[in-house]
Formats: C-alpha cells, structure tokens, sequence
C-alpha cells in the first residue's frame, strides 16, 4: 500500500485554501461601494513597493506592487491608512477614485529597530552591550534542519562547527573562545521565547558515540527554523550579566515567529533537497596499494605471504578496483520539509499556527534516516483598554533518527581490491571466509526517539503609565529513547554464532523543566532624561532521569528490541538528578539627554550544585555609552548619521559542574559479595568549591556613514575567566582519582571583532547590500599554580592557549633506519613523555563571513561566504600505518625506500617491525600531525524569484538554494570543519517554493 505523506497533501491542500479564500474575499467585496487606485510614492518620487494600504478597524487591504500601484474597494465612510516602515504613516479620507500619496521618511522610526536582550528589549542604537543578531530572512536563505547551522559565519564572536554531516547530529558553539576547561563547561545558555533549553545532550555515549560524535544530539534539532523570528547572541558583560551564573559563556536568544492582527495569512513552503559529501579523497589505487604492501612484507624480510594476508597473497583478484568512499558514503541523500501556517487576529488577539514535517535520508549504504514532525502556536492578546496584554506559545516535535550502530565513514580505507560486497544472489558476499565484509555491520543499528514539548505564558499589566508588572512561567519535556542493537548476524556465519551472541543496550531519559520569572518595570521620562528600572526574580527546577540496560543471549533476533526476550540483562545505569536554581536581579538603565546612557545589571544566585556555604554567587556589569553623533558639533555633518562610543565592565559566573559533585555519593555495585549488592563509592566530600568567575571587559565605536550608506563597529574585549570547577588530581593511595574543586587557574579569551554592512546601490529596480564580519581571537592561560608539578603538565602551558597540544619535534626520517625521528629534548638517550615539549596550537587564529544581497526586479539572489583561519590534525592521525592492510591517501606512495630517501612517510611495516610501530606512535602524537587547516567556503547562496499569479494578495516565492557548495582549502582530508573519522558535512542544493495568501 502507497504512504501518503504530508508533502503528497500540500498541493491539493494549497488549491483547497486559494479557492476558498478568492471565495471569501468576492464575497466580501461584493459589499463595497468605490474601487480606489493610485501610486505611492516616497518623497525624491521613486514608487514603492509593500506599502500597505487598508482601512483601519477592518480586515480591508493591499499591498502596492513594483510600481506602487494599488487598486482597493473601500467603504467610503473610513479613512484609508498607508503604513510602511521607515516612513509616517498617512490617513486621508478619499474625494473620489484617484488618491496618490507621497510618504515622508520618519527618522525616529529608522532608529528603531529593536533589539532583544532578553528580559528587556532595547533599540540597537541605545543598547550599551554586544549582541550579534539574524533574523527570519537570513535564515531563511539556508536549507538547514538546526537553527545553529544557519548562524555559522554570520555573527562576529561567534564560532559554531558542525561535527558530524550525520542527520540528527550535534554542533559546537563557542561564543568568545573557551573560558573553561572542561569541555563541558563552556555552553552557552539558550532561551527560546524566555524558557531556557539545557545546553547538554541527553544522549548516552554508550549508545550513540560510535555514530554521533562524542554522542552529540544537539538540543536545538527540535526546532523548525522557519518558525524563528530572529536570533540574538548576547556576549560581553553588560548583555550578559542579568543572565548570571547562567550567562558566563553568552546567552543565544531565540524569538519564534508572531501571528499580525492586520489580516488572515496563509503560507506553505516545501523544498526538496539533495545532499553529498562535498569531497572525495584521493585515496591509492590497487596497484599501488599491493606496492606499498609487498614493500611493507619485504622491509620486515618476509618473503612468503601470509595466509590471511588475502589481498596480495593472490586470493583476492589482485587487478580489481573499488572506490569505497563512494560505496558506502556515495550516496545522494534526498530530503523534503514541509511547512503550513495560518496567522492573523483582530485588533486585540493575534495567532500563528504553524505545522511541519522534515525526512533527511543518509549518504551512507544503507536504508537510514532521519524524521521530525512538529508543530507550533503563538497566542497573542490585548485587552481594549491596552493595559493588559498575554503572549502564549506552545511547541510540539518528535524525532525519529535511525541509522547504522557506527559512523561508516572510516570503511573507505577498505583494500581497493577487497571483493563484492554481495553475491549474485543479492546475500552478502564473505568470499569463501576470506572477507569480514563491513555490509554486514549494517545488522547493528542505532535508533532514537525523541519526543520534547515546550509551553511559555508571559503576562504583563500596566499598574499605571509608568510601572508594569509581568510574570513569565515556561515549561519543557524531553523524553528520549535510545537503542542499539547488535545482533549476531554481523559477524561471519562460520563462527557459528546464534542469537544467544546477539545484545541490546537501550537508554531511557526525561528531562522536565519549569520556570517562573515575576519581573517589575518602572520607566521614567523628563526633558533632560529618561530612566528604565527593572527588578525581577527566577525560581526554576529541573530533574532529569536515566535507566540504561545491557540485555543479551536473545532466544531470536526477532525479539531483540525487546529486553524481556533476553536470557541475561543488567542495568548499567540508573540515575536521577534534581536541580535548584533561584536569583534576583535587577537593571537601572539612565538616558542623559538622548547621547549619555550608563547602565548597571545585578544578579545574585543560588545553586543546589553548591555545598550549604558557597550556594550563592554575586554577577554584576557597568556599562556606559555615548552618542556622540548627537552632539550639537555634528548637526549639520553630511557624513556622519550616526556614531557611539561604549564601554563595559563585569563579572559573570559558571556553575556547569553536575549535579551532587560536592556530595560523597555512591554507586549501586556491579560486582556482589556473597549474595549481596554492595556500593561503591563514586567521590569524596568537597562542600568548599563555589562558582567559577568570569570578569569581562569591553570597549566598542559603532558608526553610520554617508546617509547610512556604510555602517561599521568595532569592538575589543577580554574576558579572564578564574577559580576552574575541575577535578584536581589525587594519590593513587587515597583510592580516587580526584576531588572536585576549584582551580586556581585563569583562563583569558581576548580579541578584536570587525562588522561592516553597506548599501552599494539602492534604485528602483536595483539594490545590492553587502554585510561582513571578522573576529580575531586570542586564548591563553594566564595562571596555573604549580602547574609543573600536577598531572595537567603534558595539558597546558603558562602563556599558551588551552587547545595547545604538547608534542614531540619531528626531525624527517633517518636515513639508515627509514624511520621516523624526533628531538630528544632532555638528550638522555630515549624518546618518551618527557621529550614531548613543542607547543602547538590546534585551534582558530581568525574567522567571519561576506554576505552580499542582490535584487533586480522581481529576483534577488543572496550569497554567503564563510573564512576561518585554523590548525587541525592531519587525517594522518585518524588513519593507519603504512603497509597494513588498509588503504591510505594517494600522498602516502611517497613512501622511504633505498631509491626514495627524501620521503615524507617511513618505509611501510606489516606489523612485524616494533620499531616502526613506536616510531609511528611517536609520529601521531609529534608537530607533524598539526597541519593547516583554513578555509574558504561557499556557505550559502540562494536565487530567488517573486511573482503574483493570481491576485495582488497572492504572493509565491520560487527559489533554488546552495549550502556548503564549494570549499578552498590546502586541507587534503574530506572536510576541514569536520575533523576526524566520522562523516563530513555535506553539500546540499535545494529547490522549493513559498505560497503566501
């Protein structure tokens, strides 16, 4: 029987809803007395287009088209208002069937474009913190599943990787470097519409880490990006500090998307898309891969083959060919996303409703994929008086990931003349037992189902002109269920294995969140100023559970999703977790005559991840800025609109740490004594260690050139982030590793953010923007109290940033040996430990982007370029030794020999040398291994074309889309954003279309 799928529905669905609403709206004018048309116009006479003219009090309106032109039939009794923004809105009473109108700039209006900083919002041009933002047209402009995918280049601070092409996979965000040094310690914190969404993944890395790097699922893949308004990133001081604790690694705002109360709207959107890896490596063919293994056998002085030795033994065909990179990550992956919206209201309520269905299939081999169906409402009311006001949103999604138990990306290194995967038959093909075919680990799979719901009530109440009240209440709900399976039938039928060899672990885990968020505003404004005070307070839990279970010995694979069905089952994990978090906080903002602002943020929070004495912590920021454009010198300048100068000054703090660590907790024991369970303990009692501190400073100029022509800012900042949460080594004698507690170690991010947005050309038809960002940052640690004599010596360097790695210096190959050779440092004869001295950085010198947005007519076309400036590791260090039996880079031929001694590889080893497997260890963990990994990428295009088939208040937008399109780069490896053995990120080109009615 034929699915029939939300994508299949939306054409007939989209005819239904024209028709109906031609219907209607006939229907409607059929009352209407006067047909009015005319032309607006700004004031230097250019015709503009999107002007709405309506009549106020009813749902009667138009939009002008290309020409300005309008046609509306009106009640003559009602004035007809024309609204555009950026220009006085103008209401006149028409005298008969002709009104032209000449709109006039609004000068405060083009300042008004308002940022939002979280519990408050503020114009841009008066904000005194560093918030980066997007919005829905930037967004929209990319076909990504996750919202983070869409920020990448286009936010200066802001370094966001993806770390797996994998569908469903995570991502990693940096705002301002790493202040931190755990890992884990340096998420920032992300708000959807005031409800915080937790930062870590829920997925259990025993489950998920062979697929999804480091098990990776990131938080935000539940949210549809068409359903997001904007995006802001607030991260120095002054943004962040009201956040807190909460705030210390910067705060990624995002705001869904709004119902109008103008008139009732329609839009569906689908696009299909398809996706490849970008890059294929230039991997060795078969003859040379049988050289480089005949040379490995005759270096060691082998001169008969092994008998498994299949591959130059003479059992595999030694003239056959295979590219495995396209074999098993060739595949095309086709994805379609589905959306439908209705949105409107009247003068008090407004809504936007809004549905979607996305299916990603995989580039591997393979029937895998991902799915996410979602929903989402806004509510907004108003009451008559205005005094009262709500704004309610509710989301719904659930994902469904299936793919195979381990990322095969790593498989393209298989011998190039390995045999057929299948047999004629179609079975899989184990040549004679000669072949452990990969096809058959395809049998182990991984799967995951999530299911998240999140609600948020905002209510507000003006208690008078100058104070309002407001209560903000959120509530999320993540259920999350893992499974891998593993079932007998991936190893070799000769092994004789059952279903008694086949195993099941499974990962069950909720996470439920609520907030509450009562606040108080009180504005205040005179002829010399204007004051803005805001007190509020958060009393927020979170608890969070997980069961895991190993079940194994099935009586039939059929059963192997059931662990009931298993002989043998142990619980390897079950944890629950309960977290506390209170605060205060309070901002008083100060305008001095429009150009002088000073604004002072305070928090104090109180975390139950804190022993009884340290539960509160004290954050706070200053900020000053001056508008100095507004001084009476630069009145009559006919180049500068608009210039600031600001400056701030704060502390911010981090309690990322776990819950319980400063507790002795314990453990149900995997052993018994006797017959009894026993418990282990899992860490020592530590109720001493408090927050880690963050003190951020930041001085910014922001600028407005010729008419806005070019706008521009400049900012530096330095953030030193102190007293780590780390685990501080033990004695092996005390029976645990380590003890929780602070550090005092410091941690400083420094740096220079350029942006720059220009108009450079703004007529009638045609208009071309050009936006651009770049960040130079710097990362050090600056303090680390005998650091020498603590296990972290090998880990870090005074001076040096933290994403350093210690290596040895490689010196080339010697020539008598072919071996790889290195510096020994302390000249005591021997290459270990103590020889690995030479610092290098693995990590980010520079990045940013160049978007440029080109209009003509009806079509635009938007492009984005994304440039980072890195050193990664060299995919020789996720690879293998020369001369084993698996393939290696077309480069690696150039291998040492007595005709090649200038090589850049020592001479290949089957595996019976010792000395060159140590000498290949030495060389993974040596300067070689870091390379230069810079880029330059074609991160996104988009051409666009608009037109209006059928009525003016019809509008389609038809579009083909590029993301990751092409990449310059001296990295030799598949992709240098994604490092490693997993899957790169991919290429996709979409088309699509987007009906509005």
């Amino acid at each position: 029987m034929k699915k029939i799928t939300f994508a299949a529905l939306a054409v007939p669905l989209m005819w239904v809803l024209l028709l109906f609403q031609l219907f209607s709206n006939n229907k409607l004018y059929a009352q209407e007395r006067t047909v009015l048309s005319g032309v607006v116009k700004s004031a230097d006479g250019t015709p503009m287009e999107g002007v709405t003219v309506w009549q106020q009090g009813t749902d009667n309106g138009i939009q002008t088209n290309e020409t300005g032109h309008y046609t509306l039939q009106i009640n003559n009794s009602i004035p007809v208002t024309f609204e555009y923004l950026g220009y006085k809105t103008h209401t006149a009473k028409p005298a008969g069937n002709i009104l032209n109108v000449t709109l006039q700039t609004d000068e405060d209006t083009l300042e008004e474009v308002v940022i939002n900083a979280g519990y408050y919002t503020v114009k841009d041009k008066e904000r005194t913190g560093s918030i980066s933002k997007i919005t829905a047209k930037e967004i929209g402009q990319q076909p990504v599943a996750n919202p983070l995918a869409a920020m990448q280049g286009r936010m200066a601070g802001v370094n966001i990787t993806q770390s797996s092409g994998t569908p469903g996979g995570g991502f990693d965000i940096q705002i301002r470097g790493r202040n931190s040094l755990r890992t884990e310690g340096n998420a920032p914190l992300y708000i959807v519409d005031g409800v915080p969404y937790p930062s870590q993944s829920m997925s259990d890395y025993t489950v998920s880490g062979q697929v999804l790097p480091y098990g990776n699922i990131s938080p935000l893949n539940k949210m549809n990006p068409n359903d997001i308004e904007s995006i802001e990133v607030l991260k120095d001081a002054d943004a962040t500090a009201i956040y807190g604790s909460r705030g210390s690694n910067g705060v990624v705002l995002i705001t869904t998307k709004k119902g109008s109360a103008d008139k009732t709207t329609f839009s569906l959107q689908s696009v299909t898309s398809v996706s490849t890896v970008s890059k294929f490596m230039d991997l060795m063919d078969t003859e040379e891969y049988l050289q480089m293994r005949r040379d490995a056998y005759a270096n060691d002085g082998i001169t008969e083959y092994p008998a498994n030795a299949y591959d130059v033994n003479g059992t595999w065909d030694e003239h056959r060919y295979t590219d495995w990179q396209k074999e098993f990550i060739g595949r095309k992956a086709v994805s379609q996303n589905t959306q439908f919206s209705i949105g409107g209201g009247n003068g008090t309520t407004t809504y936007l409703l809004s549905a979607g269905h996305r299916n990603d299939e995989t580039v591997f081999i393979g029937d895998f994929g991902y799915k996410r169906t979602g929903f989402m409402l806004n509510i907004g009311h108003q009451s008559k008086d205005k005094r009262f006001s709500l704004q309610g949103n509710l989301q719904k999604s659930d994902q469904r990931n299936k793919l195979m138990a381990t990322d095969f990306t790593s498989q393209m290194f298989l011998a190039p003349n390995a045999p057929d995967l299948y047999l004629s038959d179609g079975s899989i093909n184990w040549e004679n037992n000669t072949f452990d075919n990969p096809l058959a680990n395809l049998n182990a799979a991984y799967s995951v189902e999530i299911g998240d719901i999140a609600a948020n009530v905002s209510l507000k109440y003006d208690i008078s002109s100058k104070l309002d009240a407001k209560l903000n209440m959120g509530l999320t709900e993540t259920d999350l269920r893992e499974y891998k399976t593993v079932p007998h039938t991936i190893y070799n039928p000769s092994y004789g294995l059952t279903s008694k060899n086949s195993s099941l672990t499974q990962s069950v885990s909720e996470r439920n969140n609520w907030i509450m968020e009562p606040q108080l505003n009180w504005i205040s404004k005179n002829e010399k100023g204007s004051w803005n005070v805001l007190v509020g307070a958060t009393i927020e839990e979170r608890r969070e559970a997980l069961l895991g279970i190993i079940a194994s010995n099935f009586t039939s694979n059929d059963f192997i999703m059931n662990a009931a069905n298993a002989v043998t089952q142990r619980i390897n994990k079950d944890t629950e977790a309960m977290y506390r978090y209170m605060a205060l906080f309070g901002r008083i903002n100060y305008i001095h005559q429009d150009k002088y602002i000073v604004n002072l943020t305070a928090r104090r929070d109180g975390s139950s991840r804190f022993g009884s004495s340290n539960k509160f912590g004290n954050f706070g920021a200053v900020a000053t800025a001056w508008l100095f454009s507004r001084e009476k010198i630069f009145d009559n300048s006919n180049w500068l609109n608009f210039g600031k100068l600001r400056v701030g000054y704060g502390i911010a703090g981090s309690d990322l740490i776990g819950d319980y660590q400063y507790l002795n907790t314990f453990a149900i024991s995997s052993y018994k004594y006797d017959v009894n369970v026993g418990l282990d303990v899992l860490r020592l009692y530590n109720p001493e260690f408090s927050w880690e501190n963050n003190k951020k400073l930041e001085t910014a100029l922001e600028l407005e050139l010729f008419n806005g022509r070019i706008a521009t800012a400049i900012s530096w900042y330095r953030n030193r982030s102190s007293n780590q949460l780390v685990g501080i080594p033990l004695p092996g004698t005390t029976g645990f590793p380590s003890v929780q507690a602070n550090l005092n170690a410091t941690v400083e991010n420094s740096g220079w953010e350029f942006t720059l947005r220009t108009s450079n050309i703004s007529n009638q038809n045609f208009n071309w923007n050009m936006s651009a960002n770049l960040s130079i940052p710097r990362n050090k640690l600056i303090a680390f109290p005998n650091l020498e004599e603590s296990t972290y010596a090998n880990t870090y360097e005074i001076g040096s940033p933290i994403t350093i790695r210690k290596t040895y210096k490689y010196k080339g190959i010697n020539q008598e040996s072919g071996l790889y050779e290195f510096e020994d440092e302390n000249n005591d004869g021997q290459i270990n430990l103590l020889d690995r001295t030479n610092v290098m950085d693995v990590g980010v010198r520079w990045f940013g982007g160049i978007s440029n947005e080109i209009s003509y007519k009806n079509f635009s076309l938007n492009f984005h370029w994304q440039f980072v400036k890195q050193k990664v590791l060299s995919p020789d260090y996720y690879g293998s030794i020369s001369g084993a039996n698996r393939n290696k880079p077309a480069g690696a031929m150039d291998y040492f020999s007595e005709t090649n001694k200038n090589a850049l590889y020592q001479k290949p080893t089957s595996g019976y040398n010792p000395a060159a497997i140590v000498a290949y260890q030495n060389y993974l963990m040596s300067d070689a291994m870091v390379i230069d990994g810079s880029y330059i990428r074609l991160k996104s295009l988009q051409l666009q074309y608009t037109f209006k088939p059928f009525r003016n208040n019809v509008t389609v937008n038809t579009y083909a889309q590029g993301f990751n399109l092409f990449t310059l780069s001296k990295y030799w490896g598949n992709d240098p954003e994604t490092i490693g053995a997993y899957l790169p990120a991919l290429r996709t080109i979409a088309v699509g279309f987007n009906i509005n009615f």
